[in-house]
């Protein structure tokens, strides 16, 4: 696992930067933000408690198709066709209508960090602990901006709503281990012998195995079942990592204050994809921050079109939660592997999974344009 860089000691001096967009979070949403907004002239500064690329935690797997779109292809470790499920009654194997791939998370980072044009964009290390109006609170000072993005995980740090903590929130949790290994097949267990409300998995990527359980009910504990998954794989149970994993969509504007990624709940139910869905949004974030930059637009005129644009997906959210409901009450009955087994026609698993795909498609990264604007030097709104 990656050693932790973040400065200490002397280094952390006092963060005083003005800039214009002020980006808390510097994995996959607000690489993203940081990505679009190249070219703007907008000063944008980026914030996260570690390096860019330091700290893994999620299995790293992605449709082939966005590593493409996003030219990361540099980061990709090993790609699939298909899916092979197990179920306590049958073994299943889904066709994939596109390909899979695993890819190295600190490699992925650092490409999309490059493509943020740093001679715009500059990075600090600092941990944000709050808000208070337009005035974003670190360990390392306070920083006020026009324009804020909150891209900084489950725990919606900049919100200043009453927050409801796991294991109460509408949450899925899950954990994997990374040992040393190979393997040529991407596989689901969705069997109550290791949760009994989500499934397991292994995911193989290049020299390492990222193996884990996931459940979609927060009051379940997923470490011995890990271990337990570990142990019949015959691999050890070493280099833990494991997130809170949010299934609901959450408000992704608030109080001047824009959100994105698992911090608006964009990770989508049922399967716990989150990167594709934070580049996605993240994308969308800052295309529609770039009129404000360039004075065609206001502040709340791009609240209102990100946010409309972030419920425009609530259907297909609740749809895939509504099944995921399904599966956690019907395991670990038959349906679920009669559902396995139709799934097993090729004629099912492409339409099912280029339905999946289109919540979130790789086409979105090319329809919007990064090209230089004349950025208007925005006044930050009044600090609460």
């Amino acid at each position: 696992m990656p050693v932790r860089a973040t400065k200490r000691g002397a280094q952390r001096t006092p963060l005083q930067r003005d800039c214009d967009v002020l980006v808390c979070g510097g994995s996959f949403a607000g690489l993203a933000v940081a990505r679009e907004l190249s070219g703007t002239g907008a000063r944008v500064l980026v914030i996260d408690r570690y390096e860019i690329g330091e700290r893994q935690t999620s299995a790293c797997g992605i449709p082939t198709c966005w590593l493409e779109a996003l030219d990361l292809r540099g980061s990709l470790r090993q790609t699939f066709d298909e899916l092979v499920v197990h179920t306590p009654w049958t073994t299943a194997c889904w066709q994939l209508p596109w390909t899979f791939s695993t890819f190295d998370y600190r490699e992925l980072c650092a490409l999309l960090w490059e493509q943020a044009h740093p001679s715009d964009a500059e990075f600090e290390t600092s941990t944000v602990t709050g808000r208070s109006g337009n005035t974003v609170h670190t360990d390392r000072g306070d920083l006020t901006a026009p324009l804020i993005i909150d891209a900084l995980g489950w725990r919606r740090v900049l919100s200043n709503d009453t927050a409801i903590q796991p294991p109460n929130a509408r949450m899925s949790r899950g954990l994997e281990i990374h040992p040393h290994g190979a393997g040529e097949e991407l596989e689901l267990w969705i069997d109550p012998k290791y949760v009994r409300a989500g499934y397991s998995w292994s995911f193989p990527a290049g020299d390492e195995l990222r193996v884990g359980v996931g459940s979609f009910w927060p009051s379940h504990h997923v470490k011995e079942p890990t271990v337990r998954l570990a142990n019949d794989l015959g691999l050890p149970a070493i280099s833990y990592q494991g997130n809170w994993i949010p299934h609901e969509l959450r408000p992704a504007v608030e109080d001047g204050v824009f959100f994105v990624g698992d911090s608006a709940g964009h990770c989508l139910p049922l399967t716990a994809e989150g990167i594709r869905t934070a580049l996605y949004f993240g994308l969308a974030c800052a295309r529609e921050l770039r009129p404000v930059l360039d004075g065609h637009a206001t502040r709340e005129d791009a609240l209102a079109r990100y946010g409309a644009f972030s419920d425009s997906h609530e259907r297909k959210y609740r749809w895939l939660l509504n099944t995921q409901r399904a599966v956690g009450r019907l395991t670990p009955s038959r349906a679920v592997t009669a559902m396995a087994r139709i799934l097993a026609s090729e004629r099912a698993c492409a339409w099912a999974f280029n339905h999946y795909l289109e919540i979130a498609p790789p086409s979105f990264v090319g329809a919007g344009s990064r090209r230089p604007v004349a950025p208007v030097r925005i006044p930050a709104p009044a600090t609460a």
